[in-house]
Order: C-alpha cells, then sequence, then structure tokens
C-alpha cells in the first residue's frame, strides 16, 4: 500500500513554550515537542522532545501552549531560524486574519501518532 502523505504528521504534547524575540518573523516561538516516539532532541533532556519554532504568538499566549496536543511535520528536516534547530514544523491554518490557528486533536490522543 502506497504512503498517503509524503510528509509524515505526527501527535506531540508541548512541554515547553516560550517568546522567541530574536526571530525575524513576528510573533514566533520557540516549543519542545513531546513526540513520545523515541526521537533524539536537540534541546531537550529526554529522547523523545524535538523543537520547533513556530509562529503562535498572534492566537496563543506561550505559556498558555504547554500541555496542549499539536500536529507536527515530522520528516521536513530541520532548519535553523535565530541560532534555534526547529526540527519539526508545528502545522495550523489561518483565521480570518490570517494568522496561524494550530492543529490538533479534539481530544487528547497517544502521543507520536500518525495522521492517516
Amino acid at each position: 500500500m502506497a504512503d498517503r502523505f509524503e510528509t509524515t504528521f505526527q501527535v506531540g504534547e508541548v512541554v515547553v513554550a516560550e517568546p522567541f524575540p530574536d526571530a525575524r518573523k513576528p510573533e514566533l516561538a520557540k516549543l519542545e515537542i513531546d513526540l513520545g516516539d523515541g526521537r533524539k532532541s536537540h534541546g531537550g533532556s529526554a529522547d523523545d522532545i524535538v523543537q520547533s519554532a513556530a509562529q503562535t504568538g498572534y492566537n496563543y499566549d506561550a505559556e498558555d501552549l504547554v500541555g496542549r496536543q499539536v500536529l507536527c511535520a515530522t520528516n521536513l528536516g530541520t532548519v535553523n531560524v535565530a541560532g534555534y534547530e526547529s526540527e519539526v514544523l508545528t502545522v495550523g491554518v489561518p483565521d480570518e486574519d490570517g494568522n496561524p490557528v494550530l492543529v490538533a486533536p479534539d481530544e487528547d490522543v497517544p502521543l507520536g501518532g500518525e495522521l492517516y
């Protein structure tokens, strides 16, 4: 059976979120996300934590993101954003003003679960 998507999307939980004032894009935050699948982290202490630079500040305060489940594109490669290694893309869709709203499951699901 062929893969449904060329990109892998997995559910993770934000475990650390902080503003990212050094970035050029406005409203960017540094996120550490637990994918629950044994991935190696550059910034976290646990093996299943990955980093993501996400433009969340238009609709979310960083402290409110901790504990929230999010959908991440996990096989796009690493991007350096103002010295921060962003390992996954935290997925969002535009609100009425064109600013990102995070995509997430309606209820808590097992971490690392893949979109199908």
